[in-house]
């Protein structure tokens, strides 16, 4: 940045004010804009000046009573934990410690700290100008829609910001604000974002928006919103109250959407109409690699449109249908998508009423696809037998890279019982016999969380 003096504007006790020209540089393009520089007192300024001490260039933004961050100043201090200081004593709250001790790191946690409104205004202060924060977690403290005002506001400077998540989920880092869920945003918190996302000038690239009182309004907007921005790849939008004109406004989008990659529509309430309309628009998308339809209940008629979506799309590679009342009837439909599909790898069919039959359909349907890239199967609450394990083993024949999670193996023998899961490590050590399914997954178990060794 480049900054010259043009004029003394103002004098209050020991801090200086002068009209700067200040030249950031973003992205390799220079932007010229006029700003007032604030310079700390001169016994500070000298505190800091030592050799060794690398000034920090941090960003002001004016704070009202009510209203949101309004405009923005550039200013100079001597470091980031002083701007933040001062914004806390702004907005009138008490400053977080573990920000304070955290804020020049990479990942910074601020889940269940009860911020408020106020404190996320303090902290998007301290945050527009902030190059260091690569990852920031702001679940379950009830920022409402004013302290999402404040954090938009802050993204219109932020360039380095990637990520922002708005619910408690486990860290992934990418960039900056990643989670802000459980925050009771509702429609006016899903109206601000939207008009922010409708800008696409952002570096933001995923959003995690989990629990947050979201409607049929809210999809509508979101929807509106993500129609023409293609820099979101990653939008978790699980445990909200969208139905089944939500599943419609969901489906438009994802007919004309062409950047999104991972949507997460799990603890939704999509039934059977949401989740047909919601095919409709899958079946012509071809960016959309990961999908989350856990535990939203649309039975057979919505596996049998996801089925025909599976038959055309080839670029879906993760499937969750986990919990959604399909029974044979509906994997049936789902296993005949499965002999033309070319894409998917995970299928996660978890705590359906599925029985052997259905597994073994399932199964066989991947063995009929030479060109089948499916790795794992997770139908682990379905009790098999031992013809459905060696059916298992000729597919995987076809198919190495193929692992099925089932419950248990019905109808084994004492004897066979403890052949196959009595410490197979063992006999593998002892090289008395080749290892087979069941020991390879007992082996898994042994290991645990260990990394480095098993004690045998």
């Amino acid at each position: 940045m480049n900054a010259q003096p043009t004029r003394r504007e103002k004098n209050q006790g020991d801090e200086f004010f002068f009209q700067m020209r200040v030249t950031p540089c973003r992205h390799g393009r220079a932007v010229t804009k006029h700003s007032t520089v604030r310079l700390k007192p001169p016994w500070l300024s000298k505190k800091r000046n030592q050799p060794g001490r690398a000034q920090k260039q941090t960003l002001r933004l004016k704070v009202s009573e009510r209203g949101p961050l309004v405009d923005t100043e550039k200013f100079f201090t001597t470091g980031q934990r002083e701007l933040y200081l001062e914004a806390c004593k702004l907005v009138g709250v008490v400053p977080v410690s573990y920000f304070i001790q955290n804020m020049e790191e990479s990942y910074v946690n601020l889940n269940h700290h009860g911020l408020g409104p106020r404190g996320t205004k303090a902290i998007a202060i301290a945050l527009v100008s902030n190059t260091t924060v690569v990852t920031l977690e702001l679940a379950d403290n009830c920022i409402t829609e004013e302290g999402i005002l404040s954090l938009v506001e802050m993204l219109q400077e932020n360039y380095y910001l990637q990520e922002m998540v708005l619910c408690p989920v486990l860290p992934v880092p990418t960039t900056m604000l990643r989670n802000i869920s459980d925050n009771d945003l509702g429609l006016e918190g899903a109206r601000i974002l939207s008009e922010f996302l409708q800008n696409n000038t952002s570096s933001l690239f995923s959003l995690q928006l989990s629990g947050n009182n979201f409607k049929e309004e809210s999809a509508e907007l979101f929807c509106q919103a993500l129609s023409t921005n293609y820099r979101i790849k990653s939008l978790d939008l699980s445990h909200n109250q969208f139905s089944d004109k939500a599943g419609e406004y969901l489906g438009q989008m994802l007919a004309l959407n062409v950047g999104l990659q991972s949507l997460d529509l799990s603890w939704n309430h999509l039934y059977i109409q949401g989740a047909v309309a919601l095919c409709s628009g899958l079946r012509a998308n071809v960016s959309l690699k990961k999908l989350d339809l856990s535990m939203n209940s649309f039975g057979n008629e919505g596996a049998a449109a996801l089925g025909e979506v599976l038959r055309l799309n080839n670029s879906l590679a993760y499937l969750d249908l986990s919990s959604n009342n399909i029974s044979n009837e509906g994997l049936s439909k789902i296993s005949k998508g499965l002999e033309l599909n070319e894409s998917l790898k995970v299928l996660k069919l978890y705590l359906n009423p599925l029985s052997m039959d259905g597994a073994v359909l399932l199964i066989l349907s991947i063995k009929r696809n030479p060109k089948s890239k499916m790795e794992d199967i997770d139908i682990s609450n379905v009790l098999v037998s031992e013809q459905f394990v060696k059916i298992l083993d000729g597919v995987c024949a076809v198919h190495p890279q193929l692992d099925v999670m089932y419950k248990a193996v019905q109808g084994l023998s004492n004897k066979k019982n403890l052949f196959t899961w009595t410490s197979p490590v063992k006999l593998i050590q002892q090289n008395k016999v080749p290892v087979n399914r069941y020991q390879v997954r007992e082996l898994i178990k042994m290991l645990g969380e260990k990394t480095d060794m098993v004690d045998f």
